[in-house]
């Protein structure tokens, strides 16, 4: 058995779960998400808990386990606490600002560069240069979050960019830093 397939869902007080054929709807305090699920795995409900159950011990059936209980997972701690995903800015006159819901990024360019949240995405600005995409759906946070860093990318050696909070970015060395010297 899938080690992450077979660990319990728990479900606290407030989520309600429903299933219509493939499509599995979870209902919390954040919101309502949906997602379709493969038809041959099955979601059985306990008191407080849901279980992924596989068909089979085919090789697919295995890969799907896990991933099902993942996806399931993510949906209920989505509409119960939320995802965050923690960006940072560095560079000289880089910044980001609020405008309403609009996110307005300045990163050295003729232009400033205005990211609209979709539906259920949210962005917190704590510092000019520190931001947090939060949402409930984590896959779509996960990938607001990547919009943003690829509008300017850390650079490998000064390090300015969008960063992901806590990512290293590898350095190199300049010109300055050759090994072997002049003859």
């Amino acid at each position: 058995m899938s080690r992450i397939g077979r660990m319990p869902i728990p479900l606290p007080s407030g989520v309600e779960v429903t299933q219509e054929g493939t499509n599995l709807s979870v209902k919390g305090p954040l919101g309502t998400l949906a997602r379709s699920i493969h038809p041959e795995m099955v979601i059985e409900r306990g008191e407080s808990e849901l279980r992924v159950v596989r068909p089979s011990d085919e090789p697919r059936h295995r890969a799907l386990h896990g991933l099902t209980r993942t996806l399931v997972n993510n949906m209920v701690v989505g509409v119960t606490t939320g995802f965050t995903k923690g960006l940072e800015i560095s560079g000289v006159g880089y910044r980001a600002q609020l405008q309403g819901t609009k996110l307005v990024l300045a990163l050295g360019y003729s232009h400033p560069v205005e990211v609209d949240p979709p539906e259920g995405i949210s962005f917190q600005v704590e510092t000019p240069t520190k931001l947090a995409v939060v949402g409930a759906d984590k896959e779509l946070v996960g990938q607001i979050a990547a919009y943003i860093r690829s509008r300017r990318k850390p650079e490998p050696y000064k390090g300015k960019g969008i960063r992901y909070t806590g990512e290293q970015i590898l350095r190199k060395a300049g010109k300055a830093g050759k090994v072997g010297g002049a003859k």
